[in-house]
């Protein structure tokens, strides 16, 4: 099938090819499917449409996943707390989904990744065993999933000697081991959604970043390029709007209720070596966890909170003074030295897009998606999480085709490996440093290939930093970064830590003056 974007194979996606493919959509006479906004779900939808061979053109007011989708805790649920409210039914498409991830679509971008409950005092017995349960539960949501225990262990509970392997600044006073479960987790959420989107540019779908989608219908919508002001109009079969907490911008008929997320990041040195999921329940929930885990970049994150965020929507939400003494109050409960301000590096907050309810707390709100129709507007996907954007896409694309008539085939995503995904015997054969592999799978080897030519390409873009220039180049010819904060805060997540992104900076802009 050949689509607005070219022959299937070409997923690169650059500045050249956006001049391109915004000028066949003007040209182009009517689309299949228009899909407004660039992060996991818009990227989801796109990939599927266009791998149902459907003419697909996705726009993003600014870069693949500048919203909510960077600001996750970059872990792939299993749905496991959904289960202590009677949510069964996300809880097991939160499982399928994982494991399709895991196994299938993402190997490259995910992996196993073990969480530990330290058993301290403060943690009675009825604590215990509700965790315990959950834990049991965790396994037979990962069993009828089809997850096999090679890919995801089995709960058990450990000795102290093994919680302090995992998770060395545990308090030793009192410590009585640890229970210890097994979920996914991603190397980075934004990595995740450039995948997905040069995955649908491979099947041909348009993948517009930087242009606007003003006056959108059911049917058409103004587009703006933001980086010249230029405007064209698009006929589409069907739009879907897939803006998460700006859904009700889109569409006034949607009624949100955003709740906010905040993160704290660390040098991971803070936490000694941090290998797991570090979990500390929260006194009076049953279900509310606050975690730190290792990531990118030599960090740990620590994680999460749940606070009503009414009000207009921000680009770039912050985490308030309330969230992050709560997150430092509770992880402190169970560390021998505690975490202060100061050892803070970084923060960042996302906003969820749930659907208002009565007067539910936010914590409260499930997590399932939605599809709506308004007459005369578009389908809007909202809701749900990051774990389950394939379904959500799936749902979505279903409801255009319904409600267009459209000609297309079944869903395939389920099968559909993204770019880069590879895993066992095959990835250990990759010419290429571990961690590219683990950042770019099999195309980790032609990150580096520039560098045959331009050693330059292979020293870091700062001194100590384990981000290479060629990553840098590569964003600029391959996933779609146009300027230097694409390549600070989302093809590579340096941006998070002020200080680093200051001394990155010079080799972003360098990045770019040499593609001029």
């Amino acid at each position: 099938m050949t689509g607005v974007g070219g022959n299937i194979g070409d997923s690169a996606l650059n500045a050249d090819r956006r001049r391109r493919e915004l000028l066949a959509v003007g040209d182009g006479g009517t689309v299949d499917v228009l899909v407004v906004g660039g992060g996991i779900t818009g990227a989801g939808v796109a990939l599927d449409a266009a791998a149902r061979g459907l003419r697909t053109v996705l726009v993003e007011k600014h870069d693949l996943a500048f919203g909510t989708s960077r600001w996750s805790s970059k872990l792939v649920h299993g749905g496991l707390r959904y289960l202590a409210s009677g949510g069964v039914g996300i809880a097991h498409e939160s499982a399928v989904e994982r494991d399709v991830l895991l196994t299938r679509t993402a190997p490259h971008l995910t992996r196993a990744i073990p969480q530990v409950v330290p058993l301290l005092p403060n943690v009675g017995v009825a604590q215990r065993l509700l965790v315990r349960a959950g834990f049991v539960a965790g396994d037979v949501l990962r069993r009828s999933a089809g997850t096999s225990a090679a890919v995801l262990p089995r709960s058990r509970r450990v000795a102290a000697a093994e919680a302090l392997r995992l998770a060395p600044t545990l308090r030793r006073n009192g410590l009585r081991g640890g229970l210890l479960a097994w979920d996914g987790q991603l190397v980075d959420d934004a990595r995740l959604v450039v995948a997905i989107a040069r995955t649908a540019a491979a099947h041909g779908a348009a993948v517009l970043t930087r242009v606007e989608a003003q006056q959108v219908t059911g049917d058409s919508a103004v587009l703006r390029d933001t980086l010249t002001g230029e405007t064209l109009t698009v006929r589409a079969r069907s739009v879907i709007n897939a803006t998460g907490v700006w859904a009700d911008q889109v569409d006034a008929s949607i009624q949100l209720r955003p709740s906010r997320g905040t993160h704290l990041v660390f040098d991971a040195e803070a936490f000694g070596g941090l290998s797991a999921s570090l979990t500390v329940p929260i006194p009076g929930s049953t279900s509310r966890f606050v975690f730190a885990f290792p990531a990118a970049h030599g960090r740990v994150y620590l994680g999460l909170t749940d606070e009503d965020a009414p009000g207009p929507v921000p680009d770039e939400p912050e985490p308030s003074d309330t969230e992050i003494d709560f997150l430092l109050d509770t992880v402190n409960t169970v560390l021998r030295e505690p975490l202060r301000r100061s050892d803070i590096r970084g923060k960042y907050a996302g906003l969820r897009p749930l659907l208002r309810t009565a007067d539910d707390s936010t914590a409260d709100i499930s997590r399932e998606h939605a599809v709506l129709h308004s007459p005369g507007g578009p389908i809007t996907i909202v809701g749900g999480k990051l774990t389950t954007y394939r379904r959500m896409a799936e749902d979505a694309v279903d409801a255009a085709i319904a409600r267009a008539d459209l000609t297309a085939g079944p869903c395939r995503t389920k099968r559909i490996p993204l770019v880069g995904a590879v895993s066992g015997a095959a990835r250990d054969r990759i010419q290429a440093p571990p961690l590219l592999v683990e950042r770019y799978g099999s195309e980790a080897s032609a990150v580096l290939e520039p560098a045959e030519q331009n050693p330059a390409l292979s020293e870091p873009v700062a001194p100590g930093m384990d981000v290479l220039r060629a990553e840098f180049a590569y964003a600029i010819s391959h996933e779609g970064a146009l300027d230097a904060a694409d390549l600070l805060d989302r093809r590579t997540r340096i941006g998070l830590v002020a200080d680093d992104r200051a001394a990155a900076l010079p080799a972003a802009e360098a990045a770019f003056a040499e593609t001029r």
